[in-house]
């Protein structure tokens, strides 16, 4: 069985051997770095299939680290886990909005990062067969499921990695969301949402319908591939619409 690449990010030298020392017994192949900007240059040679990381780091962060890899589409199921000393809500859902898949706040037990690393690797194996379940997807068919298993970021990460075209439908509380990719690009979408629900707006469009549809914690979707000729009226990269809607959910969270 292949060795699961593991590669950790912290400027403590102690509690990078203690992770190493843990991680190594579960199996990993274990690379280490001492900075964000070491990190990144490691990821881009190993490419690995898992990353844990530090916040607070001389040089790159943790925030920016996190935000360089998911900028690279071979990062962008990759999934993260924050090891940090900040405990408030508003980092952890940073965090989480930036892309990380979980947080654990310092100091921890080496049992519970055991069972992170697990979790973190097994829903990584899941993306992968998702994705790999999408690219077979013929035009006439399509796919569903439901966002507690793969949110809309990475639904959106999916298809614009496939370059596919098609209709997204998401279904949450009585409101329906509707986005149209070309090329895995989305160019369209819209919100029909006749109760207000949670994360909606009644009839919102374009990029503002894409904002709140990322806010959806629930729900199902279903995915068809179809030939998609209307304008793009988004005009931004998946990237893009998703560190916007990062930043404009932190924006609310302070406000």
């Amino acid at each position: 069985m292949t060795r699961r690449k593991v590669l950790i990010v912290d400027d403590d030298l102690w509690l990078l051997r203690m992770v190493s020392t843990v991680l190594n017994a579960r199996g990993c192949q274990v690379i280490t770095a001492s900075d964000g900007k070491e990190g990144y240059t490691k990821a881009l040679q190993v490419r690995p299939d898992l990353v844990v990381t530090d916040v607070l780091m001389p040089g790159m962060d943790g925030w920016a680290l996190v935000r360089s890899l998911r900028a690279c589409a071979d990062f962008a199921l990759v999934p993260v886990i924050f090891l940090t000393a900040l405990g408030a809500d508003d980092d952890r859902l940073r965090g989480y909005r930036l892309g990380a898949d979980d947080y654990l706040t310092k100091p921890f037990r080496f049992e519970e990062l055991d069972l992170r690393v697990a979790n973190a690797l097994r829903r990584r194996q899941e993306v992968i067969d998702a994705a790999a379940a999408l690219r077979r997807v013929p035009a006439q068919c399509g796919a569903q499921g439901s966002l507690d298993q793969l949110g809309l970021a990475t639904l959106l990460t999916m298809l614009e990695i496939e370059r596919k075209s098609g209709l997204l439908v998401l279904r949450s509380r009585g409101a329906t969301g509707r986005l149209f990719t070309r090329e895995g690009h989305v160019v369209a979408a819209r919100i029909d949402d006749p109760g207000d629900s949670d994360g909606g707006g009644r009839d919102t469009e374009g990029a503002e319908a894409v904002y709140a549809l990322l806010r959806w914690s629930g729900g199902t979707f279903e995915w068809s591939a179809i030939d998609v000729e209307m304008e793009d009226g988004i005009g931004m990269s998946v990237n893009h619409l998703l560190l916007e809607g990062a930043r404009r959910f932190d924006e609310g969270r302070r406000a």
